[in-house]
């Protein structure tokens, strides 16, 4: 063979990394491809055999093997490969530039748990792309962006989507196998989901100790599938509302809530309220009547006194001394029944109002929404209205959605029921287990009117804050057994003592509540300290790996906070951060360098297992009362509130605000009829 012509081609690939000659040093690599056509164009040689030549996107399993293949196709045709340059055939990356690539926007495990946990406090894709934005210092420094969040969780819904009730039910079986005392139900409508309960030991804990008046109301918008939300309430030690067992309902039957009441009766031993608390709805209202026969059914005074403005004339209901007159008996909780009634009465002559259907309804079910009838009750906080329910209903609204999956409902759940047990926590550290009377003696005077069978007799004034008003009460006291009664009679409806009472202890230099006067529900270890539920916790791995991760981020910033303004400090800091990553990032046996599939990455960021076999499906998307807007047609109640919310027309006429104009004008008309007389 003739001296071989050298061949001193640059060969074009956005592929080979380092720049070789024919005495290669055998460095091995995974693949490398040839893509570009320019490569053919470069280097065809005549004469050799089509099976020798180069073509576009070959892959070659180490670069020697490419190096060779190159050397034996030149030698066919008498040429030498004298050197191999790499180059690119399209601009690199600034340094600007990087932070936008493919590979920076990849995101980290870390970084998909953070949109995770995220949502768990009603924090969408958005806002917690701008939350890890300013945490990291710059946009620049999150590197995915905005749409790769809202693809994440795109995607987890994508998985989970038609599989979301098996996937729930499996969680909450789950919940049941291994957590003490947990109870769960759930009904089915043939392959769909229909309603649900559930409660846990500490949910059933408050519910034996103060679960003597319950409120339940139904809320919306908590899920997709629009099923409705029910929490049941009740008030603890510290007069807070607290949950005792919560449920959803795909519709609002009779039957739906029936079901409902009897799980919870189930979950709670069969322990029936004294009391329970709802709306006037017809569904709630038989249904209590049916699994609650011995529970008192108070209906909210509100969702009643809300109806008024619908039920009488415009100008009546303007009427300051009609509003006044018709409040006052209705509200105070200090009269009588048979005073009550004498005012009603009163009232309902007085303004023609006998033969309104809504106020002799009102009047037939007196005894279930009037304050003078629920003197003697123990109500323990849940006194006329469902505020304490609906009040709950927009704490777990604050981290809910409509557009959850039931996953994530009950994610947002088991978030807002952690707050609300860290509070009680809070408030228990707070207590103090001292008794004495500190604001006994406020805005009182009393008046000693004598002895009666042992009892010293005294007449209390109290004043009103806000008005020159005095309301008198009796106060009676006996000596040495400090018992005292009072005529507000606020130790019958609250188990706690009235201010009134609280004066004439104090008066006897009596500095701490008398024993018979501090009830059991009211004590700070009320709630066992056997129980071993001082977090709610669910599904959320092992809780002593959760601890060293949370002392680890903690040593990580502490160390931060030591270094963060010494550059040198700083410097050493990354390089020793840097050495500890390559050493866990050549772990063999680090799980992250597991190749997962989706399902499995979903799996891992959710806590859950996936099944591959479905036995019961998702609700179908029920119009429920109250679920969306104008989705049913509003009561005459309901558009008369909207109505009085509305700030009316000035008329030109009067110059009033009126619901008329000047052609309607009563003034005006009333001045025609006149002029057309004379």
């Amino acid at each position: 063979m003739s001296n071989p012509k050298e061949f001193d081609k640059s060969i074009t690939t956005d592929t080979i990394i380092a720049e070789i000659n024919s005495s290669h040093n055998g460095e091995q690599i995974n693949s490398i491809s040839f893509t570009s056509e320019e490569l053919q164009n470069t280097i065809r040689i005549e004469d050799v055999p089509t099976e020798f030549v180069p073509v576009v996107n070959s892959v070659f399993k180490s670069l020697n093997l490419a190096v060779k293949m190159y050397t034996d196709y030149a030698e066919m045709a008498d040429y030498k490969v004298k050197k191999f340059f790499e180059m690119h055939n399209h601009p690199l990356e600034s340094i600007e530039e990087r932070p936008y690539t493919k590979k920076a926007r990849k995101m980290s495990y870390s970084e998909k748990e953070f949109v995770v946990r995220a949502s768990k406090a009603k924090i969408g894709p958005t806002m917690a792309h701008k939350i890890r934005a300013v945490l990291k210092g710059g946009y620049e420094y999150v590197g995915a962006n905005v749409t790769d969040y809202k693809n994440l969780r795109r995607g987890v819904n994508r998985i989970l989507c038609y599989k979301d009730a098996q996937i729930m039910i499996n969680k909450m079986n789950d919940r049941r196998d291994h957590y003490p005392n947990y109870s769960f139900e759930f009904l089915r409508d043939g392959d769909l989901l229909a309603a649900m309960f559930w409660a846990d030991e500490r949910e059933k804990a408050f519910y034996a100790e103060f679960g003597e008046v319950i409120s339940f109301y139904a809320t919306f918008r908590t899920n997709k599938y629009k099923m409705v939300f029910v929490p049941f309430t009740t008030v603890d030690h510290h007069k807070k509302s607290v949950t005792v067992g919560a449920g959803l309902l795909s519709r609002e039957t009779i039957e739906s809530y029936e079901w409902l009441l009897k799980a919870f009766l189930r979950a709670h031993e069969g322990k029936a309220p004294k009391i329970v608390l709802t709306d006037q709805d017809a569904a709630i209202k038989q249904a209590v009547e049916s699994v609650l026969p011995n529970s008192r059914h108070r209906l909210c005074m509100w969702h009643i006194m809300i109806k008024l403005q619908a039920k009488v004339t415009d100008d009546l209901f303007k009427n300051k001394d009609f509003k006044k007159r018709f409040n006052k008996p209705v509200w105070n909780m200090h009269i009588k029944p048979d005073e009550f009634e004498k005012k009603w009465d009163l009232i309902i002559n007085e303004f023609n109002l006998e033969d309104k259907r809504w106020f002799n309804d009102m009047f037939e079910l007196r005894d279930k929404w009037i304050p003078a009838y629920f003197s003697d009750t123990r109500m323990s906080g849940l006194m006329k209205t469902t505020s304490r329910s609906e009040s709950m209903n927009s704490f777990f609204n604050t981290y809910s959605q409509s557009g959850n999956l039931l996953l994530h409902f009950m994610m947002n759940y088991d978030k807002a029921i952690q707050k609300q047990r860290n509070t009680q926590q809070e408030l228990d550290h707070q207590t103090k287990k001292a008794k004495e009377i500190y604001k006994g003696s406020w805005y009182c005077q009393y008046e000693h009117l004598g002895t009666k069978n042992g009892w010293e007799l005294y007449k209390v004034e109290q004043l009103n804050k806000n008005s020159d008003l005095k309301t008198e009460f009796e106060v009676e006291i006996k000596l040495p057994t400090n018992d005292v009664k009072c005529t507000c009679e606020h130790f019958n409806r609250f188990g706690t003592l009235c201010r009134h009472a609280f004066n004439i202890l104090m008066k006897y230099g009596i500095k701490e509540t008398p024993e018979q006067y501090v009830e059991n529900r009211w004590r700070k270890d009320v709630i066992s300290r056997d129980y071993n539920f001082g977090r709610h916790v669910y599904d959320t791995g092992d809780s002593e790996i959760n601890r060293s991760v949370n002392q680890a981020y903690y040593n990580f910033e502490a160390c931060l906070e030591y270094v963060r303004k010494n550059k040198e400090k700083m410097d050493l800091f990354v390089k020793k951060t840097e050495s500890l990553l390559k050493e866990y990032e050549n772990d063999p046996t680090n799980e992250l360098q597991k190749n997962r599939t989706d399902v499995e990455e979903v799996e891992k960021l959710m806590g859950i297992s996936i099944p591959k076999d479905i036995d019961i499906n998702v609700p179908n998307v029920q119009s429920n009362k109250g679920c969306g807007k104008k989705s049913r047609i509003q009561s005459a109640s309901e558009i008369a509130y909207k109505n009085s919310n509305k700030q009316t027309r000035r008329c030109s006429g009067c110059g009033e605000r009126a619901p008329h104009n000047l052609r309607t004008c009563p003034i005006k008309l009333a001045a025609e009829q006149s002029s057309k007389a004379t």
